[in-house]
């Protein structure tokens, strides 16, 4: 399914977008655009599609979305029902890097400048984090002083920064071979070679060798760096690819299945329904369904 590039457009004398959304459902389909988006559910339940990963939301459900990412909101089937009073209700910015302006620069906003690296593949926020950004968003849209806001989107900002309650929305391990890109150098190699040969079969010797490390060191090492064991890391790198083929071609199941790395199709379906809680057919069924529906 490819994504369609859509925009929120600017006001005059605006660097950046607010939104205070009320809608009988989200109408946006499968989407991206160059900005960066900060999404709080306010009012409703669905699916959240953003990247490689497919969860559930609720109200309070608080993502940053970076640049080009192809995301969608799905409100549940009872939704659609002509004769429904539901309602969805969302506040979403939209602002780039040049929204930020010189500021960007500057030593102390280091930490935002990670931030933004970081949503690359998307930012849930959650616990007291999410708390107090939620009641930073609800308060912006309140306000109707250019520069006030951009303080606000500043501190909003720095909340997100700050927080260590966050996770990243990707589920497969591709996000870690950029988002490591600035760790250690010993890193750098293995991560390089796993993103080119991952289809190859690959043991933890082998990585272990790039590293300059001990099997053993190399093996906590990189836990420690990533929170995954490097077979995790590798499997879930070919079961992202293999989300990502399914979403964005025609290939049957089999064919993804071998394509990634898997000898076996009974292995690969059940890997799959690991990560992704369903089947591969079925979760290339959703994504033709929503093709459909957009």
């Amino acid at each position: 399914m490819k994504a369609m590039l859509e925009r929120l457009p600017k006001e005059s004398g605006q660097s950046f977008v607010i939104r205070d959304f009320d809608y009988p459902y989200y109408p946006t389909p499968w989407h991206y655009h160059p900005e960066y988006e900060i999404v709080l559910v306010t009012e409703s339940c669905g699916t959240r599609y953003v990247g490689d990963s497919i969860t559930t939301f609720e109200p309070g459900d608080l993502v940053l979305v970076g640049p080009d990412l192809p995301h969608m909101y799905r409100n549940d089937e009872h939704y659609y029902n002509i004769e429904s009073e539901l309602r969805a209700k969302s506040i979403v910015i939209h602002f780039s890097e040049e929204s930020l302006g010189e500021t960007l620069k500057l030593p102390e906003i280091d930490r935002i400048r990670k931030l933004l690296q970081r949503s690359k593949y998307g930012l849930q926020f959650t616990g007291a984090a999410n708390l107090k950004i939620a009641s930073a968003l609800k308060k912006i849209v309140t306000k109707t002083n250019g520069f006030e806001r951009w303080l606000s989107l500043m501190e909003i900002l720095q909340l997100m920064a700050t927080s260590d309650e966050s996770e990243c929305c990707a589920i497969s391990a591709s996000s870690l071979l950029e988002l490591h890109e600035v760790d250690e150098e010993r890193l750098h190699g293995v991560f390089s070679y796993v993103g080119e040969r991952f289809k190859e079969h690959i043991s933890l010797e082998q990585a272990a060798e790039l590293a300059n490390m001990t099997p053993s060191a190399f093996s906590r090492y990189f836990k420690y760096r990533t929170r995954k064991t490097f077979s995790s890391f590798l499997l879930e790198l070919r079961i992202g690819h293999a989300a990502k083929l399914l979403m964005q071609t025609e290939r049957r199941v089999g064919e993804v299945c071998y394509e990634c790395g898997f000898n076996n199709l009974s292995n690969f379906n059940r890997h799959f329904k690991t990560i992704y809680n369903m089947q591969p057919r079925e979760f290339k069924k959703q994504i033709h369904l929503l093709q459909k529906r957009a």
